[in-house]
């Protein structure tokens, strides 16, 4: 990630971490919450917008986004929580079924 870029941190139930590298918006779509790179041309999701990651909605307990790297860094020396990291380079959709 560069200094200026975000990401969103999604906090699980079972108190797992994952960061979503790379993604600008989200949104629920039926029983998964989708979070998508929308290329910063774009304020909105639409078919052109890339899918990063899927989650189920009722897995989740908190999103949150931050903002630059420093932050994230902050937050990786203080969680004592497993830590997943998705990125535009390890994309990974999950599905129902």
């Amino acid at each position: 990630m560069s200094p200026l870029s975000s990401c969103y941190v999604v906090t699980m139930k079972d108190r797992t971490i994952e960061e979503v590298a790379g993604a600008d918006a989200y949104q629920q779509e039926g029983q998964m919450t989708t979070f998508f790179r929308t290329e910063g041309l774009r304020e909105v999701v639409d078919s052109w917008s890339t899918r990063l990651f899927s989650v189920k909605t009722a897995e989740i307990l908190m999103i949150r986004r931050v903002e630059g790297t420093s932050e994230v860094s902050e937050m990786n020396k203080d969680s004592d929580h497993r830590r997943s990291h998705r990125s535009l380079a390890t994309t990974v959709l999950e599905s129902v079924g």
